[in-house]
């Protein structure tokens, strides 16, 4: 595959998936119907940028609790990885493994990105608020690791 072929907004539906979580458990975005979920996807458990990001969900996580939004993190990374990162870090929310990369491209969220301008392909960081009925809120795709939970809850919180 090569670019990025899709690109969800604000009215999607967003796709349905059912991925294994840290602990091997499926969790499925029907799991969450009836309350509003931000699914964020990132290319690296304990890499510095990912690093800095998931916990900054989980500083406020609290905070997205309190106005109903719960917090999904999504890599490529194996169980294990997940496990390991989540202990390392305190985080408190679920981490799931997409593995062949599928929920990411339905998500837009894998494709042709650039880095100190040379292009390569791997997982584009994005963040999708989802409400309660399973369509898109706001999309946010190549979006800056530190302080992005921040908007994410301040935009959130705001609708």
């Amino acid at each position: 595959m090569s670019g990025q072929s899709v690109r969800l907004e604000a009215g999607d539906s967003a796709p349905e998936f059912r991925l294994p979580d840290q602990d091997g458990k499926p969790v499925s975005l029907k799991d969450f119907r009836g309350r509003r979920v931000v699914v964020y996807f990132y290319p690296a458990d304990d890499t510095p940028g990912c690093t800095k990001e998931a916990c900054q969900f989980n500083d406020d996580l609290d905070s997205f609790r309190g106005s109903g939004i719960e917090i999904i993190g999504i890599s490529p990374d194996a169980a294990t990885k997940h496990q390991r990162f989540r202990e390392k870090y305190g985080l408190r929310f679920s981490l799931l493994t997409d593995e062949d990369r599928s929920v990411m491209e339905a998500y837009g969220a894998w494709g042709t990105k650039t880095l100190y301008g040379k292009k390569s392909l791997g997982v584009i960081r994005s963040t999708f608020l989802v409400d309660p009925d399973g369509v898109i809120e706001r999309a946010w795709y190549n979006v800056r690791a530190d302080g992005h939970a921040a908007k994410v809850l301040a935009e959130a919180a705001s609708r």
